[in-house]
Parts: structure tokens; sequence; C-alpha cells
């Protein structure tokens, strides 16, 4: 078993998901790229590990069963265990999504990825991260997922009409809590983070954010002390009202 914290970092590849994993690697990890497109991983690899990052590729699909449990037995065999997963890969299905005009395929692939996906690949992580003397999930949700903001109540812009995008974060961050109270009692602390509006092809690279700084709050989360916080949401100012 490898003496050095792993982690996992799905959708890492690009944007965000790149940024959490160099980030994560700057601190001396080893670092899985977890990512379906093996030209764009091997690339991502091959530039994390010119930066002095011990990164290693992890053929990954969300969306496949069959992928995540292949994905779980090439960690195991890398290092033994897991010490934190960041579920960072999502779709935004495309525009636009306003509700009386979305085809309900699209909201039924935006879930695969941004839901079921974090659902599939946690439990096929589950067993490596129970190995873990401390084990951290990360959900990268977004403050689009927030009820408070989406109705306007917290006096902030809600964000843009999308009945695919937004209700699948509000789903991840409700699941994120389930596995929070099933959780509890275990040293497996499991939150929420918010990266901000980054500038990713996800939305045309219109975000006023850099995926480097949109990756900090992954890293904290990823980082928590034993006594940190679990089953809550957060991006850098601190907590997002649900």
């Amino acid at each position: 078993m490898s003496e050095r914290t792993t982690a996992l970092v799905t959708g890492a590849n690009k944007g965000i998901g790149y940024e959490i994993a160099a980030g994560l690697g700057a601190l001396g990890w080893s670092v899985g790229v977890g990512a379906r497109d093996e030209q764009r991983r091997k690339a991502a690899v091959e530039r994390l590990c010119a930066a002095g990052v011990d990164a290693f590729g992890v053929p990954l699909d969300v969306t496949d069963d069959a992928s995540a449990s292949a994905a779980a037995r090439l960690i195991k065999q890398q290092a033994g265990r897991l010490d934190v997963l960041v579920n960072n890969a999502a779709i935004t299905g495309g525009w636009p999504q306003e509700p009386t005009r979305v085809d309900p395929a699209v909201i039924r692939t935006v879930v695969e990825t941004n839901v079921i996906g974090v659902i599939r690949v946690t439990n096929a992580m589950m067993p490596l991260l129970r190995r873990s003397a401390a084990p951290r999930i990360v959900n990268m949700s977004s403050s689009v997922g927030s009820l408070t903001r989406q109705s306007g109540t917290a006096g902030e812009p809600p964000g843009p009409v999308a009945v695919a995008y937004s209700p699948s974060k509000t789903f991840l961050n409700a699941v994120t809590l389930q596995y929070a109270r099933e959780l509890s009692g275990t040293n497996i602390l499991i939150n929420a983070g918010c990266p901000g509006y980054v500038a990713t092809d996800l939305n045309g690279f219109r975000g006023v954010r850099t995926p480097e700084q949109g990756a900090a709050i992954a890293i904290k989360l990823a980082t928590l002390s034993d006594d940190g916080p679990t089953g809550q949401f957060f991006e850098d100012t601190g907590t997002v009202p649900w």
C-alpha cells in the first residue's frame, strides 16, 4: 500500500478538474486523472507530470458501471486505497433549457452524469475510501443548485433558467446530505463545493473566474482536518444556503 496520499479527480483532463488535480498534486499527493477521452487524459497526465505532479491516468466514464468498477480496481492496484475522491465531472446538457420547451431526454442525460454518475463512482470507490485514515469526498456543485438563490430571496442574481443543469446540482446537494447522514459517525467527511462562475468550455468561457480560482474550494474541502464539517455546502467566502 502506498504511503502517499492518493486522490481521484473525475473530469480532470481540463478546466477546473485539471486545476484541482494540479493543486492536490502540488501538496505531494498522487493524483488519478479520471477522464473518458484517452488522448485528453494522456495529455493531462503528461502535463501534470512535467510540472512535478505524481499523476496517473484513470480511464473513467461516470455513466458506465463497468468503467467505474475498473477504475476502482486500477486505483487498488496503484495505491491500495483512496484517500480523497473529488466528483467533478459534469455536463450542462446544452441550451436553452426553459422548462416549457426542454426535451425530457436532456434532463435524463444531465442527471445521469451529474447525479447518478456521482453515486456510481462514489459507491465504486467506497471500499477503497474506507481503507484510508482520513477519507474525504468532495462533490463539485454550483450556486445555481441553491434553492434560496434560485428563488431570488438571497438578494443575489438567481442565475439562468436551466431546468436540467440547475436542478441537477440541487439533486446533487441532496445526495451529498444523504451520504453525510449515512456516514455519520465514521471518519469519512463529504461536502459539496461551488467553484464560482469560472470561465470553462462548460459555459463557453463566459465566466469571470479562472479554473485555478475555481479549484480552490475543492482543495480546501479535500484537506479538511478530522474535526472538519460534513454534509455542508461551501464556496470560497463560506457556506452556501441550500
